[in-house]
């Protein structure tokens, strides 16, 4: 058989083929090295001599449907220079593994279109050697994302799982990669971020987060220079739970059952923008009903929507006079629950006008939080930790289709 025949297509070189076996539906060529071909492993010199061989039995690409196999015998050699006994390299596959590097790539090439189970299936091999292959890809590629460009991030935890289960991801809000996956949420998750951060003398411009204390601690410590932009996304979600829970306490507290049946189901209502209301069910006049029961309600609700205006102006000047008359009106409503959100806001003014220095928000990475949770169901889950965290790493290469 052409020794260029088993390079081009079985990505063997320096071998010679002994004979081609067919046996239950597969092929296999034996193969062998040149006595003349034999190097130390170690140093690489010429000067070695045999000591016995070692059959080694490893799977490569498939020849039509045929799985195919490469049966080698592997030298065993002492090295007259270094004086070390080794068996000699097999260029064509890596050590303790059961297949060549031209299966590898082919495997990971499947591996784009299809699922693991799929691919193991077509392949004939287990599910653990291709989620082994990918792993080790991955770890190769994504295992240690470069820090060193890094100008602009965000920080926040996502779910993966029941029980409170819990990682805190960093984007990179430029090349829109996750650079970094914690354990848990909260502080303790980004130890090894900053660590890694400190290593790479990144210049970290800007950073977005939530309004938590812990991420307000963990940045003026670990990123004293760089503008810290509280999410508006997360202000007006906190803005929302108030209303809610300020919507269900009047509930409560209502005598009237006719008043109750008009109040009862509004909480979505109160939480949707206008422009965003169905006409087709009514909704706008539900929820004009529900706003006419009670003034208070009423206000809030519209505080709600002027507080979207402070991060729709032009410039930071224009917000800042919006942000303190939202403040003023808040305080002036003597509604307890407004009053508490302004002070709030007035707390972490710096933080919310800083938006307009640098207008980035968390909202990518909830982006990102949509692309794991479709992983993870087309995956059914992950028994992996180290593989599902390389996954997210990776995630930001990924497309998903409907296939069928």
């Amino acid at each position: 058989m052409s020794t260029s025949l088993l390079y081009q297509a079985l990505g063997v070189r320096g071998y010679h083929c002994q004979r081609v076996e067919y046996f239950e539906g597969s092929v296999c060529f034996t193969v062998e090295q040149p006595r003349d071909k034999y190097r130390c492993p170690d140093c690489g010199s010429a000067g070695v001599h045999g000591q016995g061989v070692k059959d080694r039995f490893l799977q490569t690409v498939p020849i039509g449907l045929k799985r195919t196999f490469v049966l080698l015998k592997v030298p065993r050699v002492i090295c007259f220079r270094c004086e070390h006994t080794r068996q000699v390299k097999v260029p064509f596959a890596d050590p303790r593994r059961t297949y060549t590097h031209a299966f590898e790539r082919y495997a990971l090439e499947l591996s784009k279109f299809t699922t693991i189970q799929d691919a193991a299936r077509h392949l004939g091999v287990s599910w653990d050697i291709i989620k082994d292959i990918q792993k080790r890809n991955l770890q190769r590629r994504f295992g240690k994302p470069k820090l060193k460009h890094l100008k602009e991030i965000a920080i926040d935890e996502v779910a993966i799982g029941k029980g409170h289960r819990y990682f805190t991801l960093v984007l990179d809000l430029r090349s829109g990669a996750v650079v970094h996956v914690g354990d848990g949420k909260g502080v303790k998750a980004l130890t090894w971020f900053w660590r890694r951060l400190r290593a790479a003398h990144a210049k970290v411009q800007a950073v977005a987060t939530d309004m938590g204390k812990p991420y307000i601690r963990a940045v003026r410590e670990h990123l004293p220079r760089a503008v810290h932009v509280f999410d508006h996304f997360h202000v007006v979600k906190l803005y929302n739970d108030k209303l809610s829970a300020f919507r269900r306490d009047l509930f409560r507290d209502l005598t009237d059952e006719s008043e109750r049946k008009i109040l009862k189901g509004t909480r979505w209502l109160l939480l949707k923008n206008p422009e965003n209301l169905d006409p087709s069910r009514n909704e706008r006049q539900r929820l004009r009903a529900a706003l006419r029961l009670n003034k208070p309600l009423t206000t809030a609700y519209y505080m709600k929507e002027d507080l979207r205006q402070i991060w729709e102006q032009p410039d930071k000047a224009t917000a800042r006079r919006v942000f303190r008359d939202w403040i003023r009106r808040a305080r002036a409503s003597r509604i307890d629950m407004l009053v508490q959100f302004a002070q709030t806001m007035q707390d972490h003014r710096k933080g919310i006008l800083a938006y307009y220095d640098y207008r980035i928000s968390t909202g990518p990475l909830e982006g990102t939080n949509n692309k794991i949770q479709t992983m993870k169901r087309q995956a059914y889950g992950f028994r992996d930790h180290e593989f599902f965290k390389l996954k997210i790493l990776a995630i930001h290469q990924t497309k998903y289709a409907l296939v069928g």
